[in-house]
């Protein structure tokens, strides 16, 4: 089970590894250097990965300041393809939430940087 040990602007440490590109964290394995198709925007279709994937949770991190911004409706598009625990949140929250949630089934899409 993936461990977000600690996130600063622009760097994450999971399990003891030091990664400075934005991230998809599944319980068991990292999708490295996440990007978005508009790089502050995120869509339906930057999240093929998480919604093939089914988790019962997914957290989004904004971003230090929370400058990454959301598309219209896209938590709806996601309840709407059962997945029905959705959090977003500016990253360093969405770190705390990740690692306190019990779900084996957890994901999380973090922006490190704005």
């Amino acid at each position: 089970m993936n461990i977000i040990d600690k996130y600063q602007f622009g760097r994450i440490i999971i399990n003891g590894l030091s990664y400075h590109n934005d991230i998809i964290i599944f319980p068991d394995y990292l999708q490295q250097n996440w990007w978005r198709d508009e790089g502050h925007l995120l869509k339906i279709n930057d999240l093929t990965s998480i919604i093939d994937y089914q988790p019962d949770t997914f957290i989004i991190g904004t971003g230090m300041f929370g400058l990454m911004k959301i598309e219209y409706a896209l938590v709806e598009k996601l309840k709407d393809l059962k997945i029905k625990n959705i959090m977003v949140e500016k990253t360093m929250r969405a770190c705390e939430l990740f690692n306190k949630e019990t779900s084996p089934r957890k994901t999380a899409a973090l922006h490190l940087t704005c």
